[in-house]
This record gives C-alpha cells, structure tokens and sequence, in this order.
C-alpha cells in the first residue's frame, strides 16, 4: 500500500529519492561511456547498450561490453556494421559479455543495417517518423533486431532527457525499486520528486535500488 496511500509524505519521499541520489546518482549511459546529446551517434550507442542491457546478464557486464564495443570504434551503425563478426564477438568477450557474445554479435551488425537503411544511421528520424508519438517510437524501436520489450523501455528510460515527449519513463524494473524504498509506485508520483532532467537517473537509480538489496540497505542507514 506504500505506493498507493493517497495521502504521502512528500519530504519524506524527497529525502529518500536524495539519499538514492547520493549514492547511486548516476545512468548506465554514463557507466557505457556515453555522454548523452539528441545526436545520431550517442543515440546510437544508447540503442547499443539498450541491446545488453535488455538482456539476462548483470548490467555492470552489460555496460563494460558497451563500452569496449565503442572503444574498438564500433561508435555508430556503419561502423558496427563495417566491422567483422569477429571483432564484434571480440568486444563483447573483453567485457565478459559471453554468454550471449555470437548472438548478440549477429544482431548488432543486422541491427545497423537496418538502422542505416530506414533512418540513414540516424535515430531522430525513427523519433520524426513516429510524430514523436511514444507508443509509435515503441513500436518501430521492437522492429531492431535484439532489442525487445525490456531493451526499448531501457532505451526510452535513458533518453527521456533528450526526447522529453517519452518522459516520465519509470519502467517496471524502476518501479519495484520504487515500492522497496518505499515511493510511489506511479510514474507520474515519481516524477514530481525531481527536476525533468533528473528523470532518467533517478530511474537507473530505482533500477539499481530494485535489483541490488544493499543499495535500499545503504538509503535506509543514511536517512538514519
């Protein structure tokens, strides 16, 4: 009932989101490498790591395999595309991405196809193709190979900052985390409890909160 009490204590919630932040204030953009701008190749890479992340394995894995594609100079969808099999398993395997490494490798290079054939590499044309309508962006993001319903909202939770008509994005893995510390569990509830800007990382946070007990443990000893 925590998160559906009509009455909340809003100071309370903000002094709870705050400790969060204090602690995990961060997105897994950041942890990928990527510094986010409404630009074809951060976009990109976003779709990337979105791609990982969406899948069963731990999302510090997830992001180090991000980042060591891009630093092999996988950066954006030709050059993913350009690049062998091989140096794709590569990357992924640096990251200790391997239970899915072969996999994922093959629909990393499909998916850069067809993002360079549909939108010329640039993702803010799926956005302008959609009308900038979320349930549209949704619907053309699941049509990239690899990246399923878990991976789209991961993908719309990280660039809400920069496609403001996608935001609040709380996905569900987000909302648990909410119910564990205790905060509404609506989106639009969670969203009042910080600046538009901070949508996303208070989101990665939440995730974070959600599928690592400590990190609650660690907001409880700090409200303390």
């Amino acid at each position: 009932m925590t998160g559906t009490t009509r009455e909340r204590d809003t100071a309370k919630d903000k002094a709870t989101v705050e400790a969060l932040l204090d602690h995990e204030g961060r997105t897994y953009a950041e942890d990928a490498g990527i510094r986010l701008r409404n630009t074809p190749q951060p976009l990109y890479q976003v779709l990337v790591a979105a791609c990982l992340l969406g899948a069963r394995i731990k999302a510090s894995v997830a992001t180090a395999a991000a980042h060591e594609l891009f630093a092999a100079g996988m950066r954006d969808p030709r050059r993913m595309r350009d690049a062998t099999w091989q140096q794709r398993v590569d990357a992924l395997g640096r990251g200790h991405y391997r239970r899915y490494d072969e996999r994922t490798a093959t629909q990393l290079g499909d998916g850069a196809q067809l993002i360079l054939d549909r939108y010329g590499g640039d993702l803010r044309r799926l956005r302008d193709q959609a009308d900038g309508d979320p349930d549209a962006i949704r619907r053309a993001l699941r049509e990239v190979p690899g990246l399923g319903p878990v991976g789209v909202e991961i993908f719309l939770r990280e660039v809400q900052a920069v496609w403001p008509e996608t935001r609040p994005v709380f996905d569900g893995k987000a909302l648990k985390g909410a119910e564990r510390l205790g905060l509404p569990t609506r989106p639009e509830e969670l969203a009042d409890l910080v600046p538009e800007a901070a949508y996303a990382v208070l989101a990665d946070a939440l995730v974070r909160a959600a599928l690592d007990r400590h990190v609650a443990d660690e907001v409880a000893g700090a409200r303390a």
